[in-house]
This record gives structure tokens, C-alpha cells and sequence, in this order.
């Protein structure tokens, strides 16, 4: 069973996205630590690139600061081979196809496996070109994710039925940030998605609250949470490690309730 198989196996998964090297690599090792110990299930590492279109201001400003501060592919990837020397949870690379193709498709999804890396989500790759990496990505024992979006409609089933890892459901159109509410009919997505795969879905995008964890939680088999974890890193810097450990511990305790 892969690792990330096992993360869904246990229950309700919480899913938390860190951005590399925001403010420091040093700080991002922490967090993910901090993460680890306090019940994050999968851990999101998102490698930044400079246009990242999916993203609100908050994981924008992150990407900025991180690329201002030096930070590299190479540097992530040395990163996580230390990293992966005492954390042992599921860990995938949130990043855009362009760093893909500039450090050379082969060379990244190989050493993706090398380092301990069980998938990759690439939010500004269509599904219809997901073969530009599908193939290295089984070849390698890589998870590529797919998302689904509210727009997906009619391809919702057949996105499903080749997905792998696990599902990434866009709670809401446009950007990542927090949001007030989620009005979108998610259940009627997680619905064809089960007529499809059991492959397990996660939700994501705006959700920052208890309250939303635990009834997106009821609609599916996980919850991932990025803007509001960077927000607490904002406010924190080097000191967030402390904060997002028990922002970590709330959430996970809200989706497994």
C-alpha cells in the first residue's frame, strides 16, 4: 500500500500546504515537523515558482518571499532528503508544470522518488495533457494528482477513473484564500466521483475554520488547508512552528469529530 493510501486508510485525512523556503528553509522544516507531530496526515510542500496562477495573495506572497530569499528546486530537494531522515509522513510537491519542464521532466519526477516524494499536484495542468508526465510519474512510483474543479461537470467521471493518489476537489472557482462560506454542491461532485474510483478525495481551497473542516469532512475523505496556514506564518515568521502545530492539532481534531 502506498503512503498515501495509508493516510486515507485511518480515517479523515488533514491535509496542510507549506510553502518551501517561506521565510527560511529552517522555519519550513520546523513546520513540517510541527505538523507531523500534531496529526497532519499528507503534508503539501509547494515549490515556488514566480506566476503561480492558482494562487490568492496570501500563497503569492509566500512564493515571493521564498523566491526573494533564494530558494531553488535543487534547494527543495536537499531540503526534503533531510527532511525525509525522521518524518515519515506522505509528502507531495505542490508546484506549477513550468518548474517541471525547466529542471527537465526525467530529472524532476526521478529524483522526486530519490528523495521520498509520493506525489506531485500540478494545478496549471489540464488533464487532457496529463500524459506529459503520467507515464514518468507511474514509471517512478510518483503520484500525479488530479484536480476537479466545479467547472469539471461532464468531466468529472472520467477524471476520475484515472486518477491516482488521490483527488484534489476545488471547493470554489478562482483562487486559493480563505472564504466566508462554500457554496458550491460538493457532495454532487464526491457523488460521481464514487461511481468512478475509490480513490479518496480531499477538498480544498478557502477552507480556514473548524467548522469548515468538519463539514467538508462530512462530504469527503479529507481536507486541505494552505492560506490560512501561510497567514499564521506571516504573523509568526520563525516563530509560526508553535502556532501552525496547534492550528494542525485543531483541524485534524475537527475532521476526524
Amino acid at each position: 500500500m502506498s503512503r498515501i493510501k495509508e493516510a486515507f486508510a485511518k480515517g479523515k485525512a488533514f491535509i496542510p500546504f507549506i510553502t518551501c523556503g517561506d521565510p527560511d528553509l529552517e522555519t519550513t522544516g520546523r513546520l513540517v515537523r510541527a505538523a507531523a507531530d500534531n496529526g497532519a496526515d499528507l503534508i503539501e510542500l509547494g515549490i515556488p515558482f514566480s506566476d503561480p496562477t492558482a494562487e490568492g495573495p496570501v500563497i503569492q506572497g509566500a512564493n515571493i518571499r521564498a523566491l526573494a530569499g533564494g530558494i531553488t528546486t535543487d534547494k527543495v530537494f536537499d531540503f526534503v532528503k533531510e527532511l525525509r531522515k525522521d518524518v515519515s509522513v506522505p509528502l507531495v510537491f505542490m508546484t506549477y508544470a513550468n518548474v517541471v519542464f525547466s529542471y527537465g521532466a526525467d530529472a524532476f519526477i526521478s529524483t522526486c522518488k530519490e528523495i521520498g516524494i509520493d506525489g506531485l499536484i500540478l494545478p496549471d495542468l489540464p488533464f487532457e495533457e496529463k500524459d506529459e508526465f503520467g507515464p514518468l510519474c507511474k514509471q517512478c512510483g510518483v503520484d500525479l494528482i488530479s484536480l476537479i474543479a466545479p467547472t469539471s461537470k461532464q468531466r468529472i467521471a472520467m477524471i476520475a477513473k484515472e486518477a491516482d493518489g488521490f483527488l484534489y476537489i476545488v471547493s470554489s472557482l478562482g483562487v486559493t484564500g480563505a472564504r466566508s462560506e462554500i457554496t458550491t454542491d460538493l457532495s454532487s461532485i464526491v457523488k460521481v466521483v464514487r461511481e468512478n474510483t475509490d480513490i479518496p478525495c480531499a477538498i480544498g481551497f478557502g477552507i480556514s475554520t473548524t467548522e469548515q473542516a468538519e463539514k467538508m469532512a462530512g462530504i469527503a475523505d479529507g481536507v486541505i488547508v494552505g492560506s490560512a496556514i501561510i497567514k499564521i506564518m506571516e504573523k509568526y515568521g520563525r516563530e509560526a512552528a508553535k502556532p501552525v502545530g496547534e492550528y494542525v492539532k485543531s483541524m485534524k481534531a475537527a475532521v476526524a469529530h
